[in-house]
């Protein structure tokens, strides 16, 4: 997964998958906050409207909806913003069996 904060225009885009073209529509949560398009009827790039006022619980709503791991999409925003303009990488493994 990777993502980019672009601190000109307040956003952050998360691809979930490189490929293919996007296609079949997005999902919008909260007014607009964020959006998810998909391709081939998976999730592929979420796009961050605004992060001033918070956008967690945003994300953690689209990964709820979309099957996602909202903890790793929160991560690697964060990681975005503290390494702005420039592109970064998370790699997430599965949660450990207790």
């Amino acid at each position: 997964m990777k993502a980019d904060y672009e601190s000109r225009a307040d956003t952050i885009q998360i691809t979930l998958e490189d490929g293919g073209p996007l296609s079949g529509g997005s999902d919008v949560i909260e007014g607009g906050r964020v959006i998810i398009s998909f391709c081939e009827n998976r999730p592929a790039l979420i796009d961050v409207i605004g992060t001033d006022n918070g956008f967690e619980d945003s994300l953690r709503v689209a990964a709820e909806r979309n099957r996602l791991d909202a903890e790793a999409l929160i991560a690697i925003s964060r990681a975005a913003l503290a390494a702005p303009d420039r592109p970064v990488r998370l790699d997430v493994g599965a949660r450990l069996a207790a």
